[in-house]
């Protein structure tokens, strides 16, 4: 996130000497973005954070790409992905390109027996049912139904789950997660136009210090492999740290939408953005208040990128079938729209109710063998009566 935190204690100066109560020095790691051009954090551990003790055998998780190519619009039902025992398991990469990776899980447990890093990309991990919190070398992070929860490339984490009925949409990002440029001033600060604010943001807290020696088991995903790596010493064991980048939460029922008189387009809705693609919020709004308005969106030509909705819950409009966790994809090319009816059925509503997280992707899509066993073959058709 791009505004100052710190948790714990730090040293008054960077790259001095911070010395623990029996005379060693704690151990300074800078973890930077972008090389050494974007934001960064310090932390300061009890250990220092290279002591591994053993690596294990190196396993597979690469997506198998059913088809590279797509001209079609379709529809994915991920709530038929069955659930998993193991959180690494139970991610499953639905559609995917160079620059974004889009899936879901139905974990059952979390990862008390394991830690996890993924060293390829950031992480956002929306919460459509289940709650529970992430543990980190940065604090704590509780989340419930809604949260969109940024984890950067590189951070060690936990999640633990409150019970056994848990639905994520998994977004990969290899380039940095930010919140949106236009949305903030020369000095990063959010906007006061923004549709959200740092006020809004759940920050990590409650750090806790693990100055343990042991067997501490990491299991690091680097291109498309799981490396299970051993430490020596626990991997929460930081003292203090501060910077700029760190984990952290967002709920979608805190986002703001803005309307207008005539229907707005939907870089209205955007929440994140990374190189090569957005990710937006729909949530509920009032319709747009001109006397001659047409609430559902007008047809698109798809000429820039592709589109992808995955619905949380309410009301749609422009669709005549919609179902929890359902996943279109219309894919640039071809014009989408509004299913027959559907426009006509909006004149005069006041509002909708609807949730749902959009992601456009600026690089067509790959569609993998986990996308194909879930798809609805009929959704193309639901446009002619």
């Amino acid at each position: 996130m791009s505004f100052y935190y710190k948790l714990g204690q730090i040293p008054r100066k960077r790259h001095t000497q911070y010395t623990k109560p029996d005379g060693s020095l704690y151990a300074e790691e800078l973890v930077s973005t972008e090389g050494f051009n974007s934001i960064y954090s310090l932390i300061y551990h009890a250990h220092p954070p290279t002591l591994v003790s053993q690596i294990g055998q190196e396993w597979s998780v690469e997506p198998q790409v059913a088809m590279p190519r797509n001209m079609q619009h379709r529809s994915y039902l991920t709530f038929n992905t069955p659930p998993a025992d193991d959180y690494i398991q139970s991610r499953k990469v639905l559609l995917m390109n160079s620059d974004v990776r889009i899936g879901v899980a139905a974990p059952t447990r979390g990862t008390e027996d394991y830690f996890f890093k993924n060293s390829d990309a950031d992480e956002v991990l929306f919460v459509h049912e289940g709650s529970g919190h992430v543990r980190t070398v940065y604090g704590r992070i509780d989340f419930e139904y809604g949260d969109y929860i940024v984890i950067p490339r590189g951070t060690i984490y936990q999640i633990h789950f409150n019970d056994s009925k848990n639905r994520l949409l998994v977004v990969e990002s290899p380039s940095p997660v930010y919140p949106p440029k236009r949305y903030q001033n020369s000095m990063g600060q959010l906007l006061e136009h923004s549709p959200y604010c740092e006020r809004d943001i759940k920050l990590p807290h409650s750090l806790e210090t693990h100055d343990v020696k042991g067997e501490f088991h990491v299991m690091i995903k680097k291109q498309d492999y799981i490396w299970p790596y051993t430490y020596a010493t626990h991997p929460f064991d930081a003292i203090g740290w501060d910077g700029f980048l760190y984990p952290y939460a967002f709920s979608i029922h805190d986002y703001e939408p803005i309307t207008g008189r005539l229907h707005m387009p939907p870089p209205i809705h955007q929440t994140f953005e990374g190189k090569g693609y957005v990710i937006c919020s729909f949530v509920p709004r009032l319709y747009d208040y001109h006397p001659l308005s047409v609430p559902a969106p007008y047809n698109h030509s798809n000429v820039d990128s592709d589109e992808i909705l995955y619905y949380v819950d309410g009301d749609f409009m422009s669709r005549k079938h919609v179902e929890r966790g359902m996943i279109t994809l219309h894919p640039k090319g071809i014009p989408h729209g509004p299913h027959p009816g559907t426009v006509e059925k909006s004149l005069g509503a006041k509002e909708t109710r609807e949730l749902a997280v959009m992601i456009d992707p600026f690089y067509p899509l790959m569609i993998t063998t986990d996308a194909v066993d879930v798809e609805d073959p009929g959704y193309w058709k639901t446009w002619v009566e």
